[in-house]
């Protein structure tokens, strides 16, 4: 993938079970329950890369978007050199979807935005 088209739109692993370094060091990690109860709050922590992203001024991670399918819940704005590209967001869902996707879109001033998504089951 060259470097012009990282930001042609949201970057995911071309193969999920081997990925690159770039990869590994961009992709969002989601860590939460794969079931919850509707209407109870639940944490969901969220990493940028299996393998450490810097932080420094001239290359970081600024932002990370978190939605459940199409709605938007938060965004964290990060500052490169006094911060980690690591969350913990509660959330909670209703009860009209049995299941509910996840997504994560962070975004690197180098590299563009790159989305994981992570599948959850939602009860009554």
């Amino acid at each position: 993938m060259s470097e012009k088209g990282l930001f042609c739109g949201i970057n995911r692993p071309q193969d999920p079970s081997n990925m690159t370094d770039m990869e590994k060091k961009h992709m969002p990690v989601i860590d939460c329950p794969d079931t919850v109860k509707a209407g109870e709050p639940f944490k969901v922590g969220i990493k940028v890369g299996e393998m450490p992203h810097v932080m420094e001024e001239g290359h970081h991670i600024q932002w990370i978007d978190v939605y459940s399918g199409e709605n938007f819940y938060v965004r964290v704005d990060l500052t490169p050199v006094f911060t980690r590209p690591e969350i913990t967001v509660t959330l909670h869902k209703g009860g009209k979807h049995r299941t509910s996707t996840l997504r994560v879109i962070e975004r690197c001033n180098l590299h563009g935005q790159w989305e994981a998504t992570k599948e959850i089951t939602v009860t009554e």
